[in-house]
């Protein structure tokens, strides 16, 4: 959600910064700016309402130049999407991009305009550069004006500020939002993504809680708790970290799609054999597992449902309760935790702010440690956990996740499987349970040759304008999942829910233009499943059934069933995952929504 992006260099970095907007694109945004100190030292501004292509061909007709610049893509939150409320924000010789929400911004923006300050956008950004013009004109030096700037606003931020008395010279800062320095030769660098920097220099500092950073092309200065020597805090990133194009694929979302076998067989390589090692999870594991008694599970979107997939498993497998919430309902309530709980935060990006507000609000509570599982190494919530588990599934592009969520269930499976040892998981079905996630990848490719059998049945579903997904037991979740996925990328509205709650009141929807898609693996509830479909065809619905291969479900009118490869029970959830995500696909490709970063949402979602 928005992207910060910033150069110090001996050259022009225009080009930079418009590339490392490109590269943050998938965030998600409505707007774009740049915002340079030219040769004769003022800033040169340019914003654009629409894609970073945009901005892009507004610079090469104006052709600003500078050594010195910041840039955004802006998704809007205090004020509409428009060229007057897209960043970079000015105030007298000071230019300003943000990523976040300042919550006190109303109080400072009347305490501002006695102050003499004019108002052109109704953003909060806009609130921070006066902010700051104020606190510098009362100190006289820009790293004190930045300091007393931090000291008088609240909320979750990034913050990159260029001064024209300062022309080499960018400040940046966060607070609950993700920042990084991008370290080169003879020019350094800002963002909130390193994606966005990659094809300048490998090399970041990762920068935490509460700190604030000088950049300049010699010298990198940081402010805060841990100024430990730049060099000792400098991470190499390697090339797993960058996104690649998309090949022969349409879209990324397609890739993503068709990358699953590879990004479950680099999940699963090294960390299971004949059974899952305790070592994946951390130094010290071990002795964490053999005293847990409950698991707390939070997390957003996609990644809540997989854990609510892992509550089955965790249960059924493990022997242990399990609790899954939405991590912005947790953090604002009171909860009572059981003695010897583990928490478990899910996150692709590691940033998801309601998450790690969470996260962290789990501090004052008795847990026994905090576990997340993630796709982004050296991500603040990495950082702020006591073990962790990659998931390995390599950049994920497209606003939708694919690849990050069947990692993520294919983790959490491992660690129902490690933990489970030390409670009611005997050696035998561990030994299943890593049977399963080692034959998954190829189990996963022979259910993607059904793309063209599931492109057929998405035309179906062009004209519709609701849908209703089903699933039983651990699949409930898989028919939320599907749901989910058709509404994200092509604005059908559809809903998810357990079969057997059809007639709790959606019965009452449905009819001859309301298609039902069922998850139908062959399970012990297969039986009640079908009786649930009987009474959906009996309302008139036409029905597609993703069922496995060695049931007797045939075709006939008004119902489509599509055979799905059998696999085993444990991670059948993650197989039947496939045939709903490309169904949502092909449907968002006929209707001609942009897939890849459809309307009003965001990739990494870094405010409330």
């Amino acid at each position: 959600m928005c992207g910060i992006v910033g150069v110090v260099a001996e050259r022009d970095v225009c080009n930079i910064l418009i590339e490392g907007l490109r590269r943050l694109e998938y965030r998600g945004y409505d707007s774009a700016g740049v915002a340079l100190i030219d040769a004769a030292g003022c800033i040169r501004r340019i914003r654009r309402l629409g894609k970073v292509s945009e901005l892009d061909q507004a610079c090469k007709s104006d052709q600003p130049f500078g050594h010195t610049g910041i840039a955004h893509t802006r998704w809007a939150t205090h004020g509409e999407p428009s060229e007057v409320n897209a960043h970079p924000h000015v105030s007298y010789g000071l230019a300003v991009v943000h990523n976040g929400i300042i919550e006190n911004h109303e109080e400072l923006h009347e305490q501002l305009k006695s102050n003499g300050y004019n108002f052109e956008s109704a953003t909060d950004t806009e609130v921070l550069a006066h902010q700051l013009h104020y606190e510098v004109s009362q100190c006289g030096d820009l790293r004190e004006g930045m300091n007393r700037l931090l000291d008088t606003i609240r909320g979750a931020y990034a913050i990159a500020v260029i001064d024209e008395n300062n022309p080499g010279t960018i400040m940046a800062a966060r607070s609950g939002s993700p920042l990084v320095v991008g370290l080169g030769i003879g020019e350094n660098y800002v963002a909130s993504d390193p994606q966005a920097l990659r094809p300048v220099t490998d090399r970041f500092i990762f920068l935490e809680e509460g700190e604030l950073v000088e950049v300049t092309r010699d010298e990198v200065s940081i402010f805060g708790h841990n100024q430990a020597a730049i060099e000792s805090r400098a991470i190499r990133l390697d090339d797993r970290h960058d996104a690649a194009d998309k090949g022969n694929h349409r879209h990324y979302m397609l890739k993503e799609i068709f990358e699953q076998p590879d990004a479950l067989a680099r999940t699963i390589s090294g960390r299971v054999g004949e059974l899952v090692f305790p070592e994946a999870f951390g130094a010290g594991a071990s002795g964490i597992f053999e005293q847990v008694k409950a698991i707390q599970i939070v997390a957003c979107g996609s990644s809540y449902y997989a854990g609510l997939v892992a509550k089955y498993w965790f249960e059924h497998y493990a022997g242990l309760p399990c609790q899954v919430e939405i991590a912005s309902e947790l953090r604002y309530r009171s909860t009572v935790v059981l003695p010897g709980t583990l928490m478990v935060a899910i996150s692709q990006s590691g940033e998801t702010a309601d998450t790690l507000a969470a996260l962290r609000s789990a501090s004052d509570a008795n847990y026994l440690a905090k576990l997340c599982i993630c796709n982004v190494p050296n991500s603040t919530i990495v950082r702020e956990t006591d073990l962790s588990l990659m998931l390995e599934a390599g950049a994920e592009i497209c606003v939708a996740s694919t690849k990050a969520f069947t990692n993520q269930l294919a983790d959490l499976l491992m660690l129902v499987a490690t933990v489970g040892r030390f409670n009611a998981l005997d050696e035998a079905m561990h030994q299943e349970i890593a049977r399963g996630l080692r034959e998954l990848p190829q189990v996963v490719e022979r259910t993607l040759a059904l793309d063209a059998e599931i492109q057929e049945i998405a035309r179906k579903f062009v004209e519709k304008h609701h849908a209703l997904f089903l699933g039983r037991g651990s699949h409930y979740p898989i028919a939320l999942e599907g749901a989910l996925k058709l509404k994200e990328i092509s604005y059908i509205h559809a809903e998810g829910y357990p079969a057997g709650e059809l007639k709790h009141g959606p019965l009452a929807l449905v009819d001859d233009d309301m298609p039902v898609v069922a998850v139908a693996p062959g399970d012990d509830l297969i039986e009640k499943l079908k009786s649930n479909l009987e009474e959906v065809r009996a309302r008139g619905a036409e029905l597609f059934i993703f069922a496995d291969e060695h049931l007797s479900m045939t075709e006939q009118k008004d119902v489509t069933v599509l055979k799905v490869p059998s696999c085993s029970a444990m991670v059948s959830p993650i197989v039947y995952t496939i045939p709903v995500q490309l169904l949502a696909y092909h449907v968002a490709v006929f209707k001609g929504t942009d897939v890849d970063q459809p309307r009003n949402l965001a990739k990494s979602v870094t405010v409330e």
